[in-house]
């Protein structure tokens, strides 16, 4: 069979929703309404529709939308919740063939679990609004997710069960607030007339959990809204769940005289008194005085594990209080530590400029020195320059060390000299004990027997032939000697060339820092004035004419027709040859120096 054409509003709000930016979305996906409730649309048609709409990943996107922070989209919580009337409506009448593990067990109870969480997020804002539009409009929002919701599980049976095993459905049910719990009980009505064994199906401290919180009410409230709505859902329980009867008498013992003392024409008797049948039907079946202490304590139980929930529910909003503080002051000290280092860093590229800077006139400075000075001077001056600038190096690295060891021996110095101290308190306590001491008569030292003189001149000898000392002839030291020299001469001349090479480099490479600092701050030739130009051209006539020599012969070199230049297929092309420039690279004339 041919396959059917994609409904155009559909392809085209797919095609908006690709094309938009991430925070338009929502409100594009608002219009899934009108596509949805048209007028002209047969059953039919409607299944066509909601299976485009998940195939081009409209679902999804409203999805997606749900799981993020509602206070941050367009519209808020307004927003968020018709997103959730849409969800619910594109998932029910949708027949998946083609991957159904995917959306049954995977995508349904996502969205399920995202329309609860958004439920639980506006009971809170409800209970906190102040404002009576403000507590109206949160009530209206939380109405429409709650039929969201049941309109949702309503098309899918098997979601009914998911419902009631999620715990932010407890934490709905477990609420003071008369309107949210009214919604909730009603709720929870409509699962279990959609379902009737969903009790029997989840586990049994879930379903303890439920029937606690309902009889928790009816014993700690007197308003008649929420003692119709529990006193219905009991009634229902016991009349779908027979099984569950039972439970009722041994659990809640307390339970009928709660009922018929307190709710007894509150406007629900005819509910109230069929509850009471069944439970005193159940109880005439057999029951004696252990069965009501059962069900006493159960009713204590079920109370004090309704305050100990209430309890820890009221401690969340401190604990997130105390999280939130924890969070900012770690986000403030990052920001702290940033800002520091960003600071760091600009201080330390300040010191780099004006080190940069003070180079740069002292450059320029030795520049114009070297202008003044006579061409036959220059090396003299050099060599006078740079015996100065070692002396000042050596003199500062000299002090730095000088510095570095004396704080590195304060503390063996102050040892030192505690020593001292010491040393000479004992000398002085050791002198007086010698002066009260009498003189003892001196004697003398003994000596070496003869039998200890002859062993100890045998081992001696034995040493002496095991360790004998090596011989070399005079012929073998002088030719030693003359190796020695002549290594130490090679090493001196390779040392020299060496330093001088290095001395070469390193002025090249001052050289070209220089120059290149010189060209980065040149301005362009748009702005360029005859000032800026004299910082590029020599005063020095020679300096002048070589340069503009040297230039030339660069350009005649780069225009040599190719057979000219067959020697050079390995050379770089930003190389010369040193044949074609008949000049060594010091002598070229770039940012006013040679």
């Amino acid at each position: 069979f041919p396959m059917a054409a994609t409904d155009p509003q559909v392809l085209a709000l797919a095609a908006q929703v690709i094309e938009s930016r991430e925070q338009d979305i929502p409100l594009l996906l608002l219009k899934l309404k009108g596509i949805l409730s048209s007028p002209s649309l047969g059953c039919e048609e409607s299944k066509k529709i909601k299976q485009d709409i998940y195939d081009y990943g409209l679902t999804q996107y409203c999805l997606l939308v749900l799981k993020q922070d509602h206070s941050q989209l367009r519209g808020a919580w307004a927003t968020a919740a018709q997103l959730a009337e849409i969800l619910s409506h594109c998932c029910v009448g949708l027949e998946m063939k083609e991957d159904p593990e995917e959306f049954y067990k995977k995508f349904l109870p996502s969205a399920m679990d995202s329309l609860l969480v958004l439920g639980k997020r506006l009971q809170a804002r409800f209970i906190r609004a102040i404002k009576d539009k403000e507590k109206q409009d949160f009530l209206h929002w939380f109405q429409i997710v709650t039929d969201a919701i049941c309109w949702l599980f309503g098309g899918h049976i098997q979601l009914a069960a998911c419902v009631l095993q999620n715990d932010r459905f407890l934490q709905l049910l477990i609420t003071d607030d008369v309107e949210t719990a009214v919604i909730m009980m009603s709720m929870l009505n409509n699962i279990l007339r959609i379902n009737s064994s969903v009790l029997l199906q989840v586990e049994e401290e879930i379903l303890h959990s439920v029937l606690d919180e309902l009889v928790y009410k009816l014993s700690s409230t007197t308003n008649p809204a929420i003692g119709s709505a529990a006193t219905k859902l009991l009634l229902l329980v016991a009349k779908f769940c027979k099984q569950l009867v039972q439970l009722f008498t041994a659990r809640y013992k307390g339970l009928k005289g709660l009922l018929s003392k307190q709710w007894t024409g509150k406007g629900f008797d005819r509910e109230l008194n069929q509850l009471l049948d069944l439970l005193y039907l159940e109880q005439s079946n057999g029951t004696g005085e252990m069965q009501k202490q059962h069900q006493a304590a159960c009713i204590i139980q079920a109370v004090w594990r309704g305050f100990q929930t209430r309890k820890r529910l009221k401690k969340l909003p401190q604990a997130v209080t105390t999280l939130q503080r924890s969070f900012r002051a770690k986000r403030e000290q990052q920001l702290q530590h940033l800002t520091k280092q960003k600071e760091d860093e600009a201080l330390k590229l300040q010191m780099q400029l004006q080190r940069q800077r003070a180079m740069r006139l002292f450059h320029e400075r030795q520049l114009a020195l070297l202008e003044v000075v006579h061409a036959s001077q220059v090396n003299k001056y050099m060599e006078e320059m740079e015996e100065k600038s070692a002396l000042t190096i050596q003199r500062f690295w000299r002090g730095y060390r000088a510095r570095r060891i004396f704080h590195q021996q304060k503390q063996s110095l102050k040892e030192y000299k505690a020593a001292i101290i010491i040393q000479r308190a004992a000398c002085k306590f050791l002198e007086k004990q010698r002066r009260r001491r009498p003189l003892s008569p001196w004697k003398e030292p003994k000596g070496l027997t003869d039998e200890q003189r002859l062993a100890l001149q045998q081992k001696v000898d034995d040493y002496i032939k095991l360790h004998p000392a090596s011989q070399m002839s005079e012929e073998t030291s002088k030719e030693l000697h003359m190796q020695a020299q002549a290594k130490l001469a090679q090493f001196l001349l390779r040392s020299r060339l060496d330093q001088r090479a290095a001395q070469r480099r390193e002025a090249l490479l001052a050289q070209v820092n220089t120059d290149v600092e010189l060209l980065m701050n040149a301005p362009g030739l748009a702005e360029a004035t005859e000032k800026d130009l004299g910082a590029f051209m020599s005063r020095s006539m020679p300096v002048a004419t070589k340069a503009r020599q040297t230039h030339n012969t660069m350009l005649k070199y780069t225009r040599l027709p190719w057979w000219k230049k067959l020697g050079d297929e390995f050379v770089e092309d930003s190389v010369i040859p040193d044949d074609a420039i008949n000049t060594e690279m010091e002598t070229l004339f770039i940012g006013g120096r040679k």
